[in-house]
């Protein structure tokens, strides 16, 4: 009876763990949005997210209660609002980020200083107001005459299929504004870029200074994965998400004159979501194992030049399941203060990866380490910590090649003395007789 009831505790756990995570909040301007990017909030909510519209500047704005946060993702559609209402400003967002909770959060050429402060706070930099991404000669048939509505080639985005799904051949529009990227913030990825003739600046202004951001440089969506694995989307365009784009053909003037039927930005939308959220890019180590070649069990001391196993069971969560990870780079390195040891692990079924070495001739204290840093997964790390001890006195051979000489100068002193003893003790010199004999 114990039994069933921990059982059903752990299920009622584990469900209230999926539902946990699947709690979105989405702050938009007004609620209109929930009709113009109608698409994209039923795809999210066919998906199993609960979504909790409510207005940027609502009052009564809050992420967390008694200590635990009652979202797990966070939406960001309000573009024109000048600040979050209730407890919620840029302190939170950043602290929510910090806490391991997901954001995706879209903009346009009106986004407010709010908008740029969390841009700053997670490495873009967005430009200024009223700024937006002209392109004079990529722009679609449905644009106003500014060239601020862009045909996006498939070719800019990020090759990271974990991120932005394995094929992408439709066009893409955009409308919105530029961001660049910190330099000096390596966990900042350029999802999509403008091209080359493609820059930023404010479409009603005639051009006197020199643009915020010019040409590739131009980062249309960002992302960024903090080292607390939480993920973060930055798009500079509203518009991007919504229903007119998701239906909207695509018919570029100039250039190569790309069209088609429908663009692709409810399938990069989708996917980006998918990401955002946890759903794809997820590893997790299951078990971890290593031994004495000769032996069954574990062992937490090894002797130098031991010839050690280590196994590694890695998995990955796709459609909403835990499977076997499936790669070819995943590397050991068996430390003390730096590598002694690094490695390839050999994959092998089931999502087992092993590596068979022999312990370095050097004791001390080391650890097997496996960091696996890849663009669009969560970081994997694991580390377990052994002791390598040297070889005990009746575990060193008696005979070792290399002292042969020295066995051979040591007998030979030996027959030496004995035959120099033999001669010294039993040579007789006759001496000569004298005249009296």
């Amino acid at each position: 009876m114990k039994m069933k009831f921990s059982i059903i505790l752990g299920v009622i756990a584990t469900c209230s763990l999926a539902i946990a995570e699947q709690e979105t909040l989405v702050l938009v301007d007004n609620l209109n949005i929930r009709e113009t990017h109608s698409q994209f909030f039923k795809s999210l909510q066919d998906r199993g997210y609960t979504l909790t519209f409510k207005l940027a500047d609502d009052a009564n704005l809050v992420l967390s209660k008694y200590g635990e946060y009652l979202y797990k993702n966070l939406i960001v559609f309000a573009p024109s609002v000048l600040e979050f209402g209730g407890q919620l400003d840029t302190e939170a967002v950043t602290r929510f980020i910090d806490d391991g909770g997901n954001l995706l959060m879209a903009g346009n050429a009106v986004a407010g200083d709010i908008y740029r402060e969390i841009a700053s706070e997670c490495g873009f930099e967005m430009d200024e107001e009223s700024a937006a991404v002209i392109d004079h000669f990529n722009y679609d048939v449905s644009d106003e005459g500014e060239h601020t509505r862009i045909v996006v080639s498939p070719k800019n985005l990020i090759n990271a299929p974990t991120i932005v799904g394995a094929q992408n051949t439709q066009p893409l529009l955009f409308e919105g504004t530029g961001l660049i990227l910190d330099k000096d913030n390596s966990l900042v990825l350029p999802i999509l870029t403008a091209d080359s003739t493609a820059y930023s600046y404010n479409p009603k202004s005639q051009v006197k200074e020199y643009p915020h951001a010019v040409g590739r440089k131009t980062v249309l969506i960002a992302a960024l994965q903090a080292r607390n694995n939480a993920r973060i989307v930055f798009s500079g365009s509203l518009y991007f998400f919504s229903d007119e784009a998701f239906n909207s053909p695509v018919s570029k003037i100039h250039g190569d004159k790309i069209k088609s039927d429908v663009s692709g930005n409810k399938a990069l939308a989708a996917q980006l979501s998918a990401w955002a959220f946890g759903e794809r890019g997820r590893l997790r180590v299951r078990d971890v194992s290593h031994r004495r070649h000769q032996d069954a069990r574990s062992s937490d001391t090894y002797t130098i030049t031991d010839t050690v196993v280590y196994r590694i069971e890695i998995e990955e969560l796709k459609n909403g399941k835990w499977q076997p990870f499936d790669a070819n780079d995943v590397q050991l390195e068996f430390v003390r203060i730096d590598p002694f040891i690094r490695t390839t692990l050999k994959k092998n079924a089931n999502g087992v990866y092993e590596a068979v070495f022999k312990v370095p001739d050097v004791w001390g204290v080391y650890q097997f380490k496996v960091d696996y840093d890849r663009i669009g997964y969560t970081r994997l790390y694991h580390s377990t910590q052994v002791s390598v001890r040297p070889l005990q006195h009746t575990q060193y051979e008696r005979f070792i090649p290399s002292a042969y000489p020295y066995y051979v100068s040591a007998f030979s002193m030996m027959i030496g003395v004995f035959l120099f003893s033999f001669v010294f003790l039993y040579y007789k010199e006759d001496t000569p007789k004298t005249k009296s004999e």
